[in-house]
């Protein structure tokens, strides 16, 4: 298996961890609205990674995107948050109240 790069650098644990839990909330599928593909995914950060280093593993500012929207907001990024976070709001909220119906 491939080791997980970030910029070109190898990416500790917790980079890992944080991938895994933006693609399991999102069901390995892209967020992009319309958009559910499951291949070429990528666990994009909100927030960039070099800004705000203090976000860099917090799952609510990580959306899953495949490869094709992921490429598309480049060097836009902040125009596009105020959607991502209107996406992980409703999917959070869509998630608990499953869970609430479940017990």
């Amino acid at each position: 298996m491939k080791p997980i790069r970030h910029n070109n650098r190898p990416v500790d644990e917790n980079y890992k961890l944080w991938r895994l839990a933006i693609y399991s909330r999102d069901e390995f599928q892209c967020q992009w609205p319309g958009c559910k593909s499951k291949h070429r995914i990528n666990a994009h950060h909100i927030k960039r990674w070099a800004d705000y280093p203090g976000l860099r593993f917090n799952t609510n500012n990580g959306i899953t995107l495949c490869q094709r929207h992921h490429k598309s907001i480049g060097g836009q990024e902040d125009n596009y948050a105020p959607m991502f976070y209107q996406i992980i709001v409703a999917r959070t909220m869509t998630e608990r109240s499953r869970k609430d119906h479940e017990k």
